[in-house]
């Protein structure tokens, strides 16, 4: 398929889930990211109820901005989309108060993702509707790049069959803006803003190689050891079988 026919596609396929199951709004957190702009935009597109949330907890000016912006946008443009705000930062910095005396970065880093989670779930249940992932094949099932029950905690995953360089394509089809599209892809989930190659030590265009098998063989490697230490998030929870 080519992107025009990808992006049909996935608008289709979001609505006739919704209409199956009696699902009456879709509810996307967005972060600033070209992820997130293109899955809220793809539900702006279905015509149903949607909610778009932006979430800052201690966040970068400039990541939020680009939420605020890319949600104030898609409100004007689809009658259909209703932009929410809830800084939730006091929330975090509660908790986090709470666990002074078990300092542990990472940690913090996915109780950030996990406030945000529940945050989605009490819209999405006020509003009598699901929570719509914004993971990529990438990050969902190459690396395993999310917070267990946090990101990864979605009701469906209209790209996660989709490659992050397929993405940013949907992206430009779909209007996003150029400032989105192009900045460093980040989870928005450290203070001192560091983006997601940071973390990965390793670019999105380079890991799809990887994943297919192909580049230098440090970054297979690489890529390899990734995905090996979060197959936990992946794989499906152990389940003691006892009959």
């Amino acid at each position: 398929m080519n992107t025009q026919e990808k992006v049909d596609y996935i608008i289709n396929w979001i609505e006739m889930y919704r209409r199956d199951n009696g699902i009456q709004s879709l509810v996307v957190g967005v972060s600033g990211g070209i992820d997130s702009a293109v899955v809220s935009t793809l539900c702006g597109l279905t015509g149903s109820p949607t909610f778009v949330v932006s979430m800052p907890i201690k966040q970068k000016i400039g990541q939020h901005a680009l939420s605020i912006e890319h949600c104030e946008k898609l409100s004007e443009r689809f009658n259909n989309v209703t932009h929410i705000t809830k800084d939730l930062s006091n929330v975090f910095m509660a908790f986090e108060d709470k666990f002074d005396d078990m300092q542990d970065d990472l940690a913090f880093a996915n109780t950030r993702a996990r406030i945000r989670m529940t945050a989605l779930y009490q819209i999405a249940q006020f509003n009598k509707g699901i929570v719509v992932g914004t993971g990529n094949k990438v990050e969902d099932f190459g690396v395993g790049f999310f917070t267990k029950h946090g990101d990864g905690g979605v009701d469906i995953s209209p790209i996660a069959d989709c490659m992050k360089t397929e993405v940013w394509h949907m992206g430009r089809l779909l209007g996003v803006s150029e400032e989105i599209i192009t900045a460093a892809p980040t989870d928005g989930l450290w203070d001192d803003g560091r983006n997601d190659e940071d973390q990965l030590g390793m670019t999105y265009v380079d890991l799809e190689m990887a994943m297919a098998g192909m580049g230098p063989i440090g970054n297979i490697d690489k890529f390899r050891e990734l995905q090996k230490k979060n197959l936990h998030k992946m794989n499906p929870i152990p389940v003691c079988k006892v009959h």
